[in-house]
């Protein structure tokens, strides 16, 4: 399997941020799952589909190191990459940047593949698996 990496730009929108313009810390992992998100999209695998056929990805572990701050009306770019090949969990390492590539801050987060009708951890479906394979 080779390391899967993708990323995307977001732009600060102004209902993120505080009374001076700085992103709420909150609002990071709202943008790190877009970025997880568009990752899955992007290997051909639909969260939706995923939900639909029972198996859902709660998060399990979220680190952010902020290095500085994201102001309001920035486009910041979101760097997500596949730590390993997931078993019942995965692992992604996210970077985020400001326009000039200074480092705004780094992630990590675990996900468990769960099993939506024993609400117990499972493996991943088949098809995510196919999708890092190919």
């Amino acid at each position: 399997m080779a390391i899967i990496k993708d990323e995307i730009d977001i732009r600060v929108r102004y209902a993120e941020t505080d009374q001076m313009g700085v992103v709420h810390h909150g609002n990071y992992a709202l943008y790190l799952e877009m970025a997880r998100i568009e990752w899955l999209r992007k290997l051909g695998i639909s969260y939706k589909k995923m939900e639909e056929d029972g198996v859902g990805l709660p998060v399990v572990s979220l680190a952010i190191n902020f290095k500085k701050s994201a102001l309001y009306d920035d486009v910041i770019k979101v760097k997500t990459q596949l730590k390993k090949r997931p078993t019942a969990l995965v692992e992604f390492e996210y970077e985020i940047l400001n326009d000039l590539s200074q480092i705004l801050c780094t992630a990590n987060v675990v996900l468990a593949f769960v099993d939506f009708n024993t609400k117990r951890p499972t493996r991943p479906p088949k098809y995510f698996l196919d999708a890092l394979d190919n």
